[in-house]
């Protein structure tokens, strides 16, 4: 068995930030080359962490979907993958870590497509061509895919009248393309992988499109007007590059051009027995069980399963991610495992395999955990050593006292409220939570449960988490300023 995993940034305020990655997901497992196709982010769940419980593969292939090689390629995915650089062996597992899209050769082709598509008929003679980043003094290396681009396009006989590269917060800024742009025609790409925060709410303003930030993509109808006339040009602006379909071309040029060790390590990895029960179970507020007088499985909200036929009804198994994108307000989840999912729905699955991917997607990993929890391979992370490898903005965060730990455990993961899951780890390898409830504290080896329930479980703190650590560090800072 072989698996794809593409890793993305994800976000906790913005419903939009996946979704490219997800669709390139969804082309790349409709084509059927691997086994697994899968996602895993930064910021959302399944965390870079538990997508290995997830995945049952003995050779997962990984691939970064960013724009660049840099702070996050470099730094952040690395460590939170637990990789060794473009090989490591670990538990029996062969994984491979590619290059980023971004930097890949294909990506100029995209590019150009995307520039004709928003600016039909326009000569590229008469045209700027404007490719836009977002720029850090992190890592010298977050210009370098844009810089790149800019020289293939200019040095390769395309026809614009330029090609300039430019940044939000570093110079050339974008917020001068008038300035930059000599052509009466300007093209603006937002080089992103999502049309996210960035592309759909902060670039529009610096180019004078908006005046504000406007609304989320999913929650607007038309993402642009163009053309605009502005300072005497005309301006195209185009949506994020990451969106284009033929990303997923690209993700798998990424994965053919990997150079692999000759000979490669012989994967030993056997993954544990599948978790799903054989007939009717809960878990979490998904009721899942046999279809009734048909074949295949049935799945629907807990407190709807009295009355299926009432229901709207879903055949594909990717249905699930986007029912559980919102709460039944309308309000997006960033939480998968909060007790919010939305009613009203039903979704008749064939065959297990398709239960097992919309199980995935309502509760990521959730499963594979359980899996492992019952084989005895589920390695628990305590915060302190969560919060000790945190690097950059959050490097502060594992410098909370042990009493402010416990008390932010208890506030953000102790009600069920706000998260459904069962803790499995512990402040530090000796101390336990002390204030959290007991039906939330950590599970046992030992500790049964009902028979017709899959519980929920939390191998490690989460995102939400980790940022309140930040934020209790930054306080007591300032309080030790005073």
């Amino acid at each position: 068995m072989r698996a794809l995993l593409i890793i993305g940034h994800g976000s906790t305020v913005n419903p939009d930030s996946s979704t490219p990655t997800h669709q390139h997901a969804d082309e790349i497992r409709r084509r059927g080359l691997y086994d697994e196709v899968a996602c895993a982010f930064w910021k959302e769940e399944p965390s870079m962490r538990e997508i290995f419980y997830q995945l049952r593969s003995p050779e997962i292939h990984i691939v970064p979907n960013f724009i660049s090689e840099g702070y996050f390629c470099q730094q952040i995915l690395p460590r939170e993958l637990r990789l060794d650089g473009p090989v490591t062996f670990r538990d029996g597992r062969l994984i491979y870590y590619t290059d980023p899209v971004g930097i890949h050769p294909s990506m100029t082709k995209l590019l150009l497509k995307r520039a004709d598509e928003v600016a039909p008929g326009v000569p590229r003679g008469e045209t700027s061509l404007i490719i836009v980043g977002h720029g850090t003094t992190l890592n010298e290396n977050s210009t370098k895919a844009i810089e790149d681009q800019v020289a293939l396009i200019r040095d390769g006989g395309h026809g614009f009248a330029e090609v300039l590269g430019a940044y939000m917060e570093e110079p050339p800024l974008v917020a001068k393309w008038h300035e930059l742009a000599s052509a009466p025609n300007v093209v603006v790409v937002p080089f992103f992988i999502a049309d996210g925060l960035h592309s759909y709410q902060d670039i529009p303003v610096l180019l004078g499109i908006e005046s504000e930030p406007t609304a989320a993509l999913s929650q607007n109808d038309v993402f642009r007007h163009n053309p605009h006339h502005l300072y005497g040009k005309t301006l195209y602006y185009s949506s994020a590059i990451g969106t284009e379909a033929l990303m997923a071309d690209v993700i798998l040029d990424q994965i053919n051009d990997f150079k692999r060790p000759d000979p490669a390590p012989s994967p030993t990895w056997i993954a544990p027995d599948e978790g799903i029960p054989d007939g009717t179970f809960t878990m979490g507020q998904l009721h899942i069980g046999p279809a009734s007088g048909k074949e295949g499985w049935l799945i629907c909200h807990v407190d709807d399963a009295s009355a299926l036929d009432d229901l709207e009804l879903h055949t594909d198994p990717t249905a699930a991610r986007d029912l559980g994108i919102y709460d039944d307000a309308g309000i997006y989840r960033p939480i998968k495992t909060a007790p919010n999912l939305k009613r009203g729905w039903k979704l008749h699955l064939s065959t297990r395999e398709e239960l097992r991917l919309a199980i995935d997607f309502f509760y990521p990993a959730a499963l594979g955990l359980w899996e492992h929890r019952q084989a005895g391979t589920l390695q628990p992370v305590s915060l302190r050593e969560t919060l000790g490898r945190q690097t950059g903005m959050y490097k502060f965060a594992n410098t909370i006292t042990d009493e402010q730990a416990q008390a932010l455990v208890a506030r953000e993961c102790g009600s069920y409220a706000k998260c459904s899951r069962r803790l499995t780890w512990k402040l530090d390898d000796q101390q336990p939570l002390t204030q959290i409830a007991l039906e939330k504290q950590p599970l046992n080896a030992d500790d049964s449960v009902a028979g017709d329930v899959v519980p929920l479980l939390c191998v490690e703190a989460c995102t939400h988490v980790v940022g309140a650590a930040r934020e209790q560090a930054k306080a007591n800072f300032q309080a030790a300023k005073k």
